[in-house]
C-alpha cells in the first residue's frame, strides 16, 4: 500500500510550510514516528514524524514551499524493513577534466595598452578606481566599458594563499518572517526607549543567602529572570497600558499578564509565553523559564507556546550586551531588555562603593503608550528589583522562596 503523507497543519492562520531539512533520503527505510523532515513555518521549525513504517520516496525538495495538505512524500508500507544496516546511497561522481596547462596569448603592447575608452574612464572615475589597477580585454589592452563596469575597488593587497569565497544561502520561512515582522514594527509602530539602571546588590544579597536551599527545595535555580518577571507583573498592574495594544482603531486591554521570554534555540530566537505570570510564585516562573528553555533548546517548542503574549522580557546580557534598544513583538506594545550586570561606582549614603549594575531598557510603542506611563513602569520595575524583600516577597523571603 502506497500511503500519501501530508503536510499537517501547524497551527491556525498557517497556509503554506517549507522543506528546511530532510532527515532521510530518497529510498530509505524509514519507522513509524521517526522524524523524517524539519519543516518552516513563519512562526517555528517543527518535526515531520514518519505516518507508517516502509519504504519512503520523497516528493519535494529542501528549499520548496509546500501547502498544508499537500503530498511531501509516498511510503510503501508494504515493504520489508532491509535486513543489516541500508547502504547509503551515493552521489554519482563528477569526472574532473585533466589538467591542461593555459596558453597564454601574447598581446602587442601598443599606445591603446592600459588606456580606458571615453565611456570606460566616465565609469571608472565616478567608482574612484585608477586606470591603471585595470587590465583591459579590448584590443590591444584596451579597457572597454565593460571592463569598467565589471571593475570592482581594491581592498588592498591580498596574501597569495588568501581565500575570497562567498556563498548564497537562502533564509528559512520563520527567519524570513522574523525580518519581515522586524522591518513592519520599525515602519508601523511610533516606537520610542526610555532608560534606567538597577542596583542588582539587593538580588544577589537575597540569591546567595537563598539559593542553595531553594534549589534542594524546587529543583530549580533562583535565577534573574523569576525577579524580573514578578517585577514586570506588578509594573503592568500599576501601568496596564504597557499590557495593552492596538487593533485598528482599538485599544485591547488584558486583566491578565501572559508574558514573553525571548531564547536562543537551535533556529534562531523564539519567544514562549510564561501563561498567567500573575498568578506564579518564584517557583513557578523558574520551573516555567526552565520547561520552556528546554523546549526550545530541543526544538520542541510549539507554535501554541509561542503566541499569545501581552508584554517581552528579553535578556541579551546572556552575550555581554552592555546596552541596547529592543525592538517591540508585535502586537504587543512595549518590551523589557536586561543587560550584563557589570560593578561600577555608585553613590550610596553619600558614599561612591562599587555595586553590581544593570542597565535596563524600555522600548514601547508611544501610540499608545504616553511618556508618563513608560518612564513610570521602568520605575516601577527599577524599585521592585533595588527593594524584592518589601515589593515582590511581602516582607518575607523564606515564604516567599519556598511556595
Amino acid at each position: 500500500m502506497i500511503l500519501e503523507m501530508k503536510v499537517p497543519s501547524p497551527g491556525e492562520s498557517i497556509t503554506e510550510v517549507e522543506i528546511a531539512t530532510w532527515l532521510v533520503e530518497d529510498g530509505d527505510y524509514v519507522e513509524k514516528d521517526q522524524p523524517i523532515a524539519e519543516v518552516d513555518s513563519d512562526k517555528a521549525t517543527l518535526e515531520l514524524p514518519a505516518e507508517e513504517s516502509g519504504i519512503v520516496t520523497l516528493q519535494a525538495e529542501e528549499g520548496d514551499a509546500v501547502a498544508v495538505g499537500a503530498v511531501v512524500c509516498l511510503i510503501d508500507t508494504a515493504a520489508e524493513k532491509p535486513e543489516g544496516t541500508s547502504a547509503t546511497p551515493t552521489s554519482t561522481s563528477v569526472k574532473e577534466a585533466p589538467n591542461a596547462t593555459p596558453v597564454k596569448e601574447e598581446v602587442a603592447i601598443t599606445y591603446a595598452s592600459g588606456t580606458a575608452s571615453p565611456a570606460a574612464k566616465k565609469i571608472l572615475a565616478e567608482k574612484d578606481i585608477d586606470a591603471s589597477t585595470i587590465k583591459g580585454t579590448g584590443k590591444a589592452g584596451r579597457i572597454t566599458k565593460e571592463d569598467a563596469v565589471k571593475a570592482v575597488p581594491s581592498m588592498g593587497t591580498m596574501p597569495e594563499d588568501a581565500t575570497r569565497g562567498t556563498t548564497r544561502k537562502k533564509m528559512s520561512m520563520l527567519r524570513r518572517k522574523v525580518a519581515e515582522r522586524l522591518v513592519a514594527v520599525k515602519s508601523e509602530t511610533a516606537m520610542l526607549t526610555t532608560f534606567n539602571e538597577v542596583n542588582m546588590q539587593p538580588i544577589f544579597d537575597l540569591r546567595a543567602q537563598y539559593k542553595e536551599d531553594f534549589k534542594a527545595k524546587h529543583g530549580v535555580g533562583l535565577g534573574f529572570m523569576s525577579f524580573f518577571t514578578l517585577a514586570v507583573v506588578r509594573a503592568l498592574k500599576m501601568y496596564p497600558d504597557v499590557n495593552s495594544m492596538i487593533d485598528g482603531d482599538f485599544k485591547i486591554e488584558h486583566d491578565f499578564q501572559d508574558i514573553s521570554i525571548a531564547v536562543s534555540g537551535p533556529k534562531g530566537l523564539m519567544v514562549p509565553v510564561i501563561r498567567n505570570a500573575e498568578k506564579l510564585t518564584f517557583r513557578g516562573v523558574e520551573s516555567e523559564v526552565k520547561r520552556l528553555a528546554i523546549r526550545a533548546r530541543d526544538g520542541q517548542i510549539t507554535i501554541d507556546e509561542m503566541t499569545g503574549g501581552t508584554f517581552t522580557i528579553t535578556n541579551g546580557g546572556v552575550f555581554g550586551s552592555m546596552l541596547s534598544t529592543p525592538i517591540i513583538n508585535p502586537p504587543q506594545s512595549g518590551i523589557l531588555g536586561m543587560h550584563n550586570i557589570v560593578n561600577r561606582p555608585m553613590a550610596v549614603n553619600g558614599e561612591v562603593v562599587i555595586q553590581p549594575i544593570m542597565y535596563v531598557a524600555l522600548s514601547y510603542d508611544h501610540r499608545i503608550i504616553d511618556g508618563k506611563e513608560s518612564v513610570g513602569f521602568l520605575v516601577a520595575v527599577k524599585e521592585a528589583l533595588e527593594n524584592p524583600v518589601e515589593l515582590l516577597m511581602d516582607n518575607n523571603p523564606i515564604s516567599a522562596l519556598e511556595m
